[in-house]
């Protein structure tokens, strides 16, 4: 694939960005990584289950929203995808069914006009999933997974379950957008931990870091490719902003201040009538929240959610902070100043699991600020994968020597000032699509998504020494 020029500026005054290459990971052996392969894909295929088999056909086939697809979209372009990927593109067969392409292109019809499409009706939809990933399994079995193709490492295999569980993720917002009675549950989050109360921020020592990675090999073309940012040294928010705290900047007239918004983000507000989160309301003196068909209290002890790009930052202005990069947020989560090395996760490398975050819609709600302390990155800070997806001050640009891989439209064609770059993964976020390299992106509007937020602010010189 042709490479894209690297951006002419860094992404914040102050960070120096250059290439550097890094030392491939040890590779996996043929039957680990096939086992792997498998386990991503039927777990993506289980969820998407859990999604789609509470509703009747009425449900999945209605449009909830006009920001989502009818769910049973979702469910066939899923199908549609791996049948291209993985039995057209890395075997060579003709696929199942060629002929959908059109419908379930997600370039060609946006999602308000989706329901006007001849989508295949959800037993059909079942039926045409099942058929692709029989033969996608036979594929798995035999495709030859060393060289730099699409198989090498089970790369392509990752792909399609991870875009199945980004789908996935949608469509756990489309069922909180949906009206009607709960139909998903899930026990609750674990409590913080009690005692000693945490900091309110934790010091970014200043210096260099590697950003981003050349040896992971189910990482996306937009993660790539490794190279070292210097980050001058900041505080961040040892947890994402909570309720308690948004209450406050609501109480405080924020929704009604101009001097704390961006002048679009201020348009916007005042023209839909913004005045709290997505899903907020006022009930006598307090606020109650609607989350996946149940009405309850707003929690003051856990991330706010649902607020856009336009929200966080007007937050952070009124607080006197402001947003994180997306290069600070990425040193908070994985740099660790003793060896001088990049982690995978905030907590070393090891797969995330029930004690390090809330991911996977094991929750189907952030645990309180200050919860998985087995999850703490070297800085200190909390809850950087899981919880919340959290908002950056960063355009969704490439990064130096970015390649397009294995098309366009996976990132390329968003690259640019109209979408702002979210970190971390949500509770609905699978732990295959979720990684500290893992970078997401929307529209500054964009409240039903599972995102809230933390702040960050400058360090002296004095503060910030060297890592």
């Amino acid at each position: 694939m042709p490479a894209t020029p690297a951006p002419s500026t860094p992404s914040h005054p102050g960070h120096r960005t250059t290439a550097r290459p890094t030392a491939p990971a040890p590779a996996l052996d043929d039957a680990t990584l096939r086992a792997r392969a498998r386990a991503a894909l039927t777990t993506a295929r289980d969820r998407t289950r859990v999604l789609t088999d509470c509703l009747d056909d009425a449900g999945l086939t209605a449009q909830h929203s006009p920001l989502m697809s009818p769910l049973v979209w979702d469910l066939a372009h899923i199908a549609n995808q791996e049948d291209l990927w993985l039995l057209r593109e890395a075997d060579g067969r003709p696929g199942v069914r060629p002929d959908l392409d059109p419908v379930y292109d997600a370039f060609r019809t946006p999602r308000a006009d989706r329901p006007a499409l001849p989508m295949l009706p959800p037993d059909a939809a079942r039926r045409y999933a099942a058929e692709v990933r029989a033969q996608a399994l036979e594929v798995l079995e035999r495709a030859p997974l060393d060289g730099d193709g699409l198989t090498g490492a089970a790369f392509v295999f990752g792909m399609v379950a991870q875009h199945e569980q980004q789908h996935d993720e949608t469509m756990l917002a489309t069922h909180q957008l949906r009206r009607g009675p709960a139909v998903l549950h899930a026990p609750a989050p674990p409590a913080a931990p009690t005692g000693r109360p945490l900091p309110a921020e934790v010091l970014v020592p200043g210096g260099p870091f590697t950003m981003g990675t050349d040896t992971d090999p189910w990482a996306l073309d937009n993660e790539r490719g490794a190279h070292r940012v210097d980050v001058p040294a900041f505080w961040l928010d040892t947890t994402p902003v909570t309720c308690a705290a948004y209450t406050e900047f609501i109480d405080a007239g924020g929704y009604d201040d101009p001097r704390w918004w961006h002048p679009e983000g201020w348009e916007y507000v005042r023209g839909a009538g913004i005045g709290a989160p997505l899903f907020w309301r006022r009930e006598g003196a307090g606020w109650v929240r609607r989350r996946f068909g149940t009405v309850e209290p707003v929690r003051p002890e856990q991330p706010v959610l649902h607020v856009s790009w336009y929200e966080a930052d007007a937050f952070a202005r009124w607080a006197g902070r402001r947003l994180p990069t997306e290069a600070e947020w990425e040193k908070a989560a994985r740099h660790d100043p003793a060896t001088g090395r990049s982690r995978r996760h905030p907590w070393g490398d090891a797969a995330p699991g029930p004690e390090h975050a809330n991911l996977g819609q094991r929750h189907l709600e952030p645990a309180p600020a200050g919860a998985y302390p087995a999850g703490a990155a070297p800085s200190g800070a909390r809850q950087l994968l899981g919880d919340v997806w959290e908002w950056t001050a960063s355009d969704f640009t490439a990064y130096p020597g970015f390649t397009a891989h294995p098309y366009d439209e996976y990132s390329k064609v968003f690259f640019g000032p109209d979408h702002k770059v979210l970190r971390g993964g949500s509770f609905g976020t699978d732990p295959v699509a979720c990684r500290g390299t893992f970078r997401n992106w929307d529209y500054p509007v964009r409240r039903q998504i599972f995102a809230g937020f933390r702040t960050a602010r400058d360090a002296s010189a004095a503060e910030g020494g060297r890592a």
